[in-house]
């Protein structure tokens, strides 16, 4: 049976939820009907470092919201897909356009709308603070929540499972 480390190291895309996963789950809407979110700006610096070491990055969201749109972009996410409550057909789409095959691709999520995705893949992450249910399907799970180191620590785990953490974190001392 192979290690998590060994499942880990052969993942080449890792798709993220949103909301519960990069943010803490938290909807904030102004009276106008714009929707916010707060991103953690750690996470973020983690996707950067992920695709340095060619690890590609998609989303699949069940919301649709422009600031999504706007994090994605700027954090250079190749597949952004909105509006999926039934993250299926998006996956489905994301694999055909890819050619990749389920196996090398993770999914990180927090509720139970996950899972169809998440038994899918080869390496199911779940965040600390998700569902119960989805703790129990995940390969492995954060020691940090949603929103807040979450999508970090799966960036460097995934960075580590290629023996280029140490490496990666050497270039800001240079």
């Amino acid at each position: 049976m192979k290690t998590l480390f060994e499942i880990a190291k052969k993942i080449e895309l890792v798709i993220f939820d949103v909301d519960g996963v990069l943010t803490d789950g938290s909807l904030f809407i102004g009276d106008d009907g714009q929707e916010y979110k707060a991103f953690n700006s750690k996470d973020g610096h983690g996707i950067r470092m992920l695709h340095h070491v060619g690890v590609k990055t998609a989303i699949i969201t069940g919301r649709s919201s422009e600031v999504v749109k706007h994090r994605a972009k700027d954090l250079d996410i190749d597949i952004v897909m909105q509006g999926h409550r039934d993250k299926r057909p998006a996956f489905a789409e994301l694999v055909e356009t890819t050619g990749l095959s389920p196996d090398v691709i993770a999914y990180v999520g927090d509720d139970v709308v996950d899972l169809p995705v998440m038994t899918q893949v080869g390496l199911a992450i779940a965040v600390n603070d998700a569902h119960p249910m989805v703790k129990r399907h995940a390969h492995w799970t954060t020691g940090a929540v949603g929103g807040k180191g979450a999508g970090r620590e799966v960036c460097e785990f995934l960075i580590e499972s290629r023996g280029l953490l140490e490496s990666t974190l050497a270039y800001y001392l240079k």
